[in-house]
């Protein structure tokens, strides 16, 4: 049964071992928190809970509330076993998905306006991903979390999301110095600078073997 689960199974089994939720609840939890280390689509989150509940890993029930009815789905002793099964498992590698850097790997095709200008989006969207999440983890100091048991997993979780857009915005940085040194993006080789930065990697490296 296990072989048939993806992780987003998984992430979905880890919120309702939290607690029951509707459709709509899962994905908005998993909006506020699950999109900063697994973003998937709605239609996504609302379909897994049914597959969840085929697998005999989650139950669905109807609550009424006045004359609407909702679907609440809740984790089965099966669920947990699989949650657990799945954390002794090795994780998938991390995968970084950033259009500005596809765009620089390709940058020939453009102008340096045009690469600043993407480098300059992607350093603003990191900026806002971490006002983000800064709000949501300092109002936890005043009593926010709505599962305060588990802040300290939430808040160390955060730390990884907060170190990664800080390091977008400094690499941006970094690098429009860099391109600001360029007359075109095209045919530049191996410049001075370019060989400069190999060699920091290739040290740095040594380093990191010692």
């Amino acid at each position: 049964m296990a072989a048939r689960l993806t992780t987003s199974s998984h992430a979905l089994l880890g919120l309702l071992a939290i607690q029951p939720w509707t459709g709509y609840e899962l994905t908005q939890q998993a909006t506020r928190s699950l999109r900063f280390a697994w973003p998937k689509s709605e239609r996504l989150l609302y379909t897994e809970p049914k597959k969840l509940v085929q697998l005999g890993l989650a139950t669905a029930h109807e609550d009424a509330i006045g004359q609407r009815s909702r679907t609440v789905y809740a984790i089965t002793d099966e669920g947990r076993a699989a949650l657990s099964a799945w954390m002794k498992t090795t994780p998938k590698p991390p995968v970084l998905e950033a259009e500005a850097l596809l765009r620089l790997l390709f940058a020939e095709n453009g102008t340096t306006d045009d690469i600043m200008a993407a480098l300059d989006s992607m350093a603003a969207d990191a900026a806002d991903l971490y006002e983000q999440v800064a709000t949501i983890n300092t109002g936890y100091l005043d009593g926010e979390h709505p599962f305060p048991q588990r802040t300290h997993l939430s808040v160390l979780f955060a730390t990884f999301q907060l170190e990664l857009f800080d390091l977008i915005i400094r690499w941006v940085a970094f690098a429009k110095n860099e391109i600001a040194t360029w007359p075109t993006t095209e045919g530049l080789g191996m410049t001075d600078r370019t060989e400069s930065i190999l060699n920091e990697i290739k040290n740095r490296r040594s380093v990191l073997e010692l």
